[in-house]
């Protein structure tokens, strides 16, 4: 073999080496941090895992090795104490220099994905520090001048807002749109908060899913995307149902039967959420609700029991063993539930209530509370 093709062959397998890495090196220098400690985590879908940490040298210079599987790109963080000073997005065989201080003012070479982070993350510091200071004047703000800093308030959110659905539709292929799907302004607005904002998600998670199937944070994505779109469309339509008084409830029964509490609805109905793993709750069928139901069936009372275990055949089971006649369903969602948050649940067992008034809480101990708000409402 000529020199010539020895050079071309070995040239090739170092791409080829290249290419099947699992890992990106980083190095650097932070300066003002000479033979300092600095701290590398790694995102885990919504928390920090630390990784590793090295130590600086007299000049402040620093290497590492990350474990980066390929298609698998990873959000790795530098912290020296409890600052954060640089922010990467990597992906297999990145080749990545940084140059930061203690402050966290950071220039990053290698990495076209780390750079974009980088771009956002400055941008949302920005907005965050221009909501701050604007409501902190309406603090000391007389009436005129508060109904002013409102309106800047609005329009600044507005602004960013509209900023990062431009970014997410521009860089649809970027991992860095997730982070961004992800923000929030203050503790209590989020960037996307709006029902609608589900949209963006699942197009988000479409997209990635065909550049990152395996990525855990597309995975992650994907599972709030469902989430999101499934309020959305339960939000959809309770706004365009008939007006009822009641938030409709649709599941299936023993025998795999949807049935709705609409259907069923009498003059007066039971809505009892309650789990079959509970001995005292399936006791409170047989002492409480069964003779009760007997007695006052006939004259309108009805009962839409449902259950929240996750094991259904559990649930199916005491279906056979109690052999209860009124209707009950199982929502195998458990606490996951989207009626657990419409009905705003905090425990079961738990009962409402629809007679006239609507639907009412019903505080059910006994037999004999059960009785009087029936011998109320069915006069």
């Amino acid at each position: 073999m000529s020199r010539f093709s020895r050079f071309v062959a070995f040239a090739a397998a170092v791409v080829v080496a290249a290419s099947c890495s699992r890992t990106a090196s980083v190095k650097g220098v932070v300066a003002g941090a000479p033979s300092s400690d600095i701290v590398v985590k790694q995102l885990n879908v919504n928390q920090y895992q630390v990784l590793d940490t090295v130590k600086t040298d007299a000049s402040g210079k620093f290497s590492l090795k990350v474990d980066v599987a390929k298609g698998q790109p990873e959000f790795v963080y530098l912290f020296r104490g409890d600052r954060k000073i640089a922010s990467l997005l990597l992906e297999a065989g990145d080749k990545v220099n940084v140059q930061t201080d203690t402050l966290g003012t950071c220039i990053v070479e290698g990495s076209e994905e780390s750079l974009k982070l980088a771009a956002i993350e400055a941008d949302y510091a920005a907005a965050k520090s221009e909501m701050i200071a604007i409501s902190e004047k309406m603090m000391s703000a007389d009436a005129s001048e508060a109904g002013v800093l409102r309106e800047q308030l609005s329009k600044s959110y507005i602004d960013y807002y509209r900023s990062r659905v431009l970014y997410i539709m521009q860089n649809s292929r970027s991992l860095t749109i997730v982070p961004v799907l992800f923000q929030n302004l203050s503790e209590t607005l989020p960037v996307f908060g709006q029902a609608t904002d589900a949209i963006f998600f699942k197009n988000a998670a479409d997209t990635l899913e065909t550049v990152y199937p395996e990525s855990k944070y597309v995975k992650a994505l994907r599972a709030d995307a469902s989430r999101r779109m499934t309020q959305m469309e339960l939000l959809s339509k309770i706004a365009s149902a008939p007006e009822v008084n009641f938030l409709d409830i649709e599941l299936p029964d023993v025998n795999g039967q949807k049935v709705k509490l609409s259907d069923v609805h009498k003059k007066l109905t039971l809505v009892f959420f309650w789990s079959a793993e509970d001995v005292a709750q399936k006791m409170f069928n047989l002492d409480v609700l069964a003779p009760v139901y007997e007695a006052y069936k006939d004259k309108g009372f009805e009962i839409y029991q449902v259950s929240l275990d996750v094991d259904n055949g559990l649930w199916a089971r005491v279906m056979r063993e109690q052999n209860l006649p009124w209707t009950n369903v199982s929502d195998i969602s458990g606490g996951a539930s989207r009626y657990v948050s419409a009905y705003n649940l905090s425990k079961i067992p738990a009962a409402f209530i629809i007679g006239g008034d609507g639907l009412t809480n019903a505080p059910i101990t006994n037999a004999a509370s059960l009785r009087k708000i029936l011998e109320k409402e069915l006069k």
